[in-house]
């Protein structure tokens, strides 16, 4: 009963669980560790380029990796995808500890591993999340993994903070990173007990990219992940640069993910449990709005405190769009053309389209860069692509749903 009261009227089975389990550890992992990498970058160069060319090359290899695993989905068990993934995320770690990131090919190569990793992971996540959740189940998994990911957020960051405050040279980012890659094996461990899965169908990409002249609310959904891909290209990294720039801490940034994750895990929840279906598109306009106007906190002036308030506005924004606009999301792929025999396809065609939004903000970037300083380039991208998700809401408000 105590269960019911937290959750709601909700049958969880073991799959839902075990994967609510793996994307708890992946979350932990991320936070701890992942959070803190473009800093260790920046120490090292001092320079935003080659953190830009590393996210760029994360998404290339992201998007390009979906492409092809997504072939593989059709023929094996999506779980050994899933754990594929996770292995190359431990790898991840392992370069970043043994091999210096000095050099720019360096640097680009371990984000071509993590783009593996991520693509892996991702593709098979979020296969098992549209065949273990229904309708009825989608958003509570949607919104309780936002939550337990803003658990981790708020664990992660702040212990990985105190490490390396207090360890010298890179000392601490040896340690969270070899911890980082102990979760992740422990997420493999967890994968053996998933249910088996296969798809023996033929690998149709084209014909699912194609749909798009046909299910108006398929290609809308596309044009919106590319444009949620825009924002989150270029905030990726700089908002954790500027707020070491601003504080010279680590323990500052994990100060930062502490208070933010705080506020997302407390929406989360309010979220899950208050946004009905009928109200999908009215949350994602609100939701849209206000990531876009937290932006200008730190457009005309950046400083620890301003930095905070962005956190703390985005920290509510970010539940309030995206539990229903992923839910929304996995609803209008599974009423599209031969859903079931195609959602390997249609998964792959959506992070397609998110990732290649990611590599355009950076891109952007990394060519205006050559001609206008990063100090007044910046704030003009971050005012433009800022309003990546805010469009989100223009590309679906006139969407039909049955």
């Amino acid at each position: 009963m105590k269960w019911k009261y937290i959750i709601g009227e909700i049958d969880l089975n073991r799959d839902l669980l075990l994967l609510l389990s793996i994307g708890t550890l992946y979350s932990l992992a991320t936070a701890l560790a992942n959070t803190f990498v473009n800093v260790y970058l920046w120490k090292q160069s001092h320079d935003y380029i080659p953190i830009a060319l590393y996210q760029i090359s994360i998404s290339v290899l992201q998007a390009i990796t979906f492409i092809f695993v997504g072939k593989l989905a059709k023929r094996i068990d999506r779980v050994i995808i899933l754990r594929a993934g996770v292995t190359l995320l431990a790898l991840f770690y392992i370069s970043v500890l043994f091999f210096k990131t000095e050099t720019l090919l360096l640097t680009i190569l371990i984000g071509m591993i993590l783009g593996m990793g991520n693509g892996c992971y991702w593709l098979s996540f979020n296969l098992l999340n549209f065949e273990v959740t229904e309708p009825e189940t989608r958003q509570f998994f949607n919104g309780f993994m936002g939550l337990l990911s803003s658990f981790s957020g708020m664990i992660g960051p702040i212990i990985a903070g105190y490490i390396i405050s207090k360890m010298i040279d890179n000392k601490g980012y040896h340690v969270i990173f070899f911890v980082a890659m102990l979760l992740f094996i422990c997420s493999v461990v967890l994968s053996f007990f998933l249910s088996k899965r296969e798809l023996d169908s033929e690998y149709n990409l084209i014909r699912v990219f194609k749909e798009r002249l046909n299910n108006n609310n398929w290609k809308r959904i596309t044009y919106a992940n590319f444009f949620q891909g825009t924002r989150d290209g270029i905030f990726l990294f700089v908002i954790s640069i500027y707020i070491y720039l601003s504080t010279g801490s680590e323990l500052a940034l994990g100060k930062y993910g502490l208070i933010t994750s705080l506020i997302s895990f407390v929406t989360y929840y309010i979220v899950t449990r208050l946004i009905k279906p009928s109200f999908r598109k009215h949350a994602i306009f609100l939701g849209g709005l206000l990531l876009y106007l937290a932006v200008f906190f730190i457009v005309f002036k950046v400083n620890f405190y301003l930095l905070v308030l962005y956190g703390i506005t985005i920290s509510i924004a970010y539940p309030i769009i995206l539990v229903p606009y992923l839910s929304l999301t996995f609803d209008i792929i599974g009423k599209s053309y031969k859903a079931r025999e195609y959602r390997v396809e249609y998964i792959v065609v959506r992070e397609v389209f998110l990732n290649s939004g990611r590599i355009f903000s950076v891109l952007t970037f990394l060519i205006c860069i050559q001609f206008i300083t990063p100090k007044i380039l910046i704030p003009i991208l971050m005012s433009i692509f800022g309003a990546g998700h805010f469009l989100v809401f223009f590309m679906l408000k006139n969407m039909k749903i049955e």
